[in-house]
C-alpha cells in the first residue's frame, strides 16, 4: 500500500520534524517494509529529511528553474532539500487557486522533465457526481488532457471533492466502480483521498485497485496516520 500525507497549510518546521521523528521511530519497528510513505508539509518546513522509512515532498512548486516569479517556489529551491517528489492538480488548487487544465498540465511536463515522482490529483464536484458515473468518467478524463499517462514516475489521487473534509467518504461501490473504471484509462497505481481515517482504512485499502491513499486531516498527527499506515 501507499499512503500520502498532506499537511496542507499545518504544520511548521519545528512541529514537522518532531511529527516525523515519532513517524520513523514506529515505522522502524512496525512498518510493512513494502509500503511506501510520503509526508507533503507546507513549504516553509520543507528540510532535508533523511530516511529510508518515508519521502518527503512537496505540495505545490513553479514549472521553472528560478527567476522572477514573486511568492512562488521553484526547482532551485527544492533541490537544495534533495526534493524530487511533487503533489501535482489538486483540486484545492484547481478550484481555490484557480489553476487551470493547461497550467497544471505545463506544471506535469516540467517535474516529469526533471524526473520528480508526481502523485497526480483528479476528482469531481457533487454537482458532477450526482449526474451519474458516465458524466463522472467524463469529467475525470478530461483532466488527464495534456498529462503524459506513460510517464512511469507517477500515481493517481482520486478524491471525490465532495469528500474531501466533510466527514462523508465515497461509499465502497462508487469508489470499486470508479477505481476499477479509472484503471483500464491509466494504469498506474491508484490512491484514494477523502475522509480516510482509522475508521474506515481497513474497509478502504480492501478495495480492488486501490493501491493506496492521499490523507489530508486524519495525516496532521502522526498517532493518526500511523494508525492508518499499521491498521
Amino acid at each position: 500500500m501507499i499512503y500520502a500525507a498532506n499537511f496542507k497549510t499545518n504544520h511548521t518546521r519545528q512541529s514537522t520534524r518532531e511529527y516525523l521523528g515519532k513517524l520513523q521511530m514506529k515505522l522502524l519497528l512496525d512498518k510493512n517494509p513494502n509500503d511506501e510513505i510520503y509526508i507533503f508539509p507546507p513549504l516553509t518546513a520543507l528540510d532535508e529529511y533523511n530516511s529510508s522509512d518515508f519521502t518527503v515532498g512537496t505540495q505545490n512548486a513553479y514549472p521553472f528553474e528560478s527567476g522572477a516569479f514573486t511568492g512562488e517556489v521553484g526547482l532551485e529551491q527544492l533541490r537544495e532539500f534533495n526534493i524530487d517528489t511533487i503533489l501535482i492538480g489538486h483540486s484545492e488548487r484547481r478550484d481555490i487557486i484557480g489553476e487551470s487544465q493547461e497550467q497544471v498540465a505545463k506544471k506535469f511536463e516540467f517535474f516529469k522533465e526533471q524526473g520528480f515522482k508526481i502523485i497526480y490529483c483528479i476528482g469531481e464536484s457533487l454537482e458532477v457526481r450526482e449526474k451519474g458515473i458516465e458524466i463522472v468518467m467524463e469529467h475525470l478524463i478530461s483532466q488527464f488532457e495534456g498529462i503524459d499517462t506513460t510517464y512511469e514516475n507517477f500515481m493517481v489521487a482520486y478524491e471525490p471533492i465532495w469528500a474531501i473534509g466533510t466527514g462523508r467518504t465515497a461509499s465502497v461501490e462508487e469508489i470499486t466502480e470508479t477505481h476499477n473504471r479509472l484503471k483500464k484509462v491509466v494504469d498506474r497505481p491508484l490512491l484514494y483521498g477523502g475522509s480516510v481515517k482509522g475508521a474506515n482504512i481497513a474497509e478502504i485499502s480492501a478495495i480492488e485497485n486501490v493501491d493506496g491513499v492521499l490523507v489530508g486531516g486524519a495525516s496532521l498527527k502522526s498517532e493518526t496516520f500511523l494508525e492508518l499506515v499499521l491498521h
